[in-house]
C-alpha cells in the first residue's frame, strides 16, 4: 500500500515495484540488527514446562561466561526466585529476581562456551505468538532464516525489524542501479518495541529502553542527503526512532551509541526522515502511534480500513506500507 502524507491518497502496488516509488538519490536507512535465538524451553523439577523469552541484556554482575538478562517467563506466577533450569546441553538459566508484568532478571551460563554460542545451540528463533508452529512443522526450520533480514549482522534483537524482511539481494541490486543508496543503523529490538501501550493517555506511556547505534559513516550519508535536498527514507519504525534520537532541530544527525526511550506519538515534529516504509501494526502499539504521528491519525485509520477490506496481511510476515 502507498499513502501520501500530503493528500491522504492510497494506492496499491507490489513490493517489487519499490524502485519505481523511489527517486534517484534517495537514501534508505535500514536496521541491521540480528535476531537472537532468544526463546528458551525448559522443564521444572516438578515436570512442568517453562518458557523463557529473553528481552534485553543487563549490565553488571555475573562471572566470566555468564550474562544477566531481562526476560519474560511463563508460567510467571508459579515460578520462584532462585529456580534453575537446563536448556539443551549447553545453557543454564537461573531466575534471579522477579520484576513486573511477567518480567524477570535471569542469569545465563554457557557451561564452557559463550552465552551467545549456547543460545545458538539451545534457543529458538522467537517468533511472535500469533505465528504458531506445531511439532515437526517444516516451516519451523525455515523461520531461523526467514525471520532475519538480508541486512542482519549485529546480534541483539528478540524480534525482527519486519519492514526489512521484504528485501532480498535482487531487489537491492535494482535499487542500486536506480541510484538509491542504503545506510545502516542498529536498534536492538526488545520490550520497548512490542510492549503494548497500557496507559489511558498515550502521552503518559513510558517506553522501555533499547540499545542503538548510529555510526559516523551513516551520519555522514544522512547529512549529505539532507544537505543535497535528497530524501531520507526510513525502513521500519526502529530506524526512525534511532535517527530521531540522534537528530538536531535542523535535521542533522550526530553519531551516537546508547540507550533510547524515544517514544513518538501524534503531535511529534519529525526532523530526520522524509518517507517511511513500514508494516501494518497492532492496535495500542508504540509502532502504530509512530506511524500515525508521521502520516496523520485520520489518514492512517482510513488506510487501515481499506487494508482490512482488501485483505492485506498484517504484522511480522505481512504486507508493507510506503508513506511518502
Amino acid at each position: 500500500m502507498t499513502l501520501s502524507r500530503a493528500t491522504g491518497e492510497v494506492g496499491h502496488r507490489g513490493f517489487s515495484e519499490l524502485p519505481f516509488l523511489l527517486r534517484r538519490g534517495d537514501l534508505l536507512v535500514v536496521n541491521d540488527t540480528k535476531v537472537l535465538h532468544g526463546r528458551l524451553r525448559a522443564a521444572r523439577t516438578t515436570g512442568g514446562a517453562v518458557e523463557i523469552f529473553l528481552l534485553s541484556p543487563l549490565q553488571g554482575g555475573g562471572a566470566p561466561g555468564e550474562e544477566r538478562w531481562e526476560a519474560l517467563a511463563r508460567p510467571s506466577k508459579r515460578l520462584r526466585e532462585g529456580e534453575e533450569f537446563e536448556v539443551g546441553d549447553a545453557l543454564r538459566v537461573r531466575l534471579e529476581r522477579r520484576l513486573d508484568e511477567g518480567r524477570w532478571e535471569v542469569l545465563l551460563s554457557g557451561g564452557g562456551v559463550t552465552v551467545a554460542r549456547a543460545l545458538e545451540r539451545a534457543g529458538e528463533v522467537p517468533l511472535p505468538p500469533y505465528i504458531r508452529r506445531g511439532p515437526g512443522d517444516p516451516a519451523a526450520k525455515e523461520d531461523a532464516v526467514r525471520y532475519q533480514t538480508v541486512f542482519a549482522r549485529s546480534p541483539g534483537s528478540v524480534a525482527a525489524p519486519t519492514a526489512g524482511l521484504h528485501f532480498d539481494e535482487d531487489l537491492l541490486g535494482e535499487l542500486a542501479t536506480a541510484g538509491v543508496g542504503v545506510a545502516r543503523v542498529t536498534l536492538s529490538i526488545g520490550y520497548g518495541t512490542f510492549s503494548p501501550i497500557r496507559t489511558e493517555e498515550v502521552e503518559a506511556y513510558g517506553i522501555h529502553p533499547e540499545w542503538y547505534r548510529l555510526p559516523p559513516e551513516t551520519a555522514a550519508e544522512i547529512n549529505a542527503a539532507r544537505g543535497g535536498g535528497r530524501r531520507v527514507v526510513a525502513v521500519g519504525t526502529t530506524s526512525v526512532r534511532t535517527m530521531e534520537t540522534c537528530a538536531a532541530e535542523d535535521g542533522t544527525v550526530t553519531p551516537s551509541t546508547g540507550m533510547t526511550r524515544k517514544f513518538i506519538f501524534p503531535g511529534y515534529r519529525f526532523r530526520a526522515i522524509d518517507a517511511l516504509l513500514t508494516n501494518f501494526h497492532l492496535p495500542r502499539s508504540s509502532l502504530l502511534a509512530l506511524v500515525m504521528a508521521f502520516a496523520g491519525v485520520d489518514a492512517v485509520r482510513a488506510a487501515y480500513r481499506e487494508a482490512i477490506t482488501r485483505e492485506y496481511r498484517f504484522y511480522s510476515y505481512g504486507d508493507a506500507m510506503f508513506i511518502s
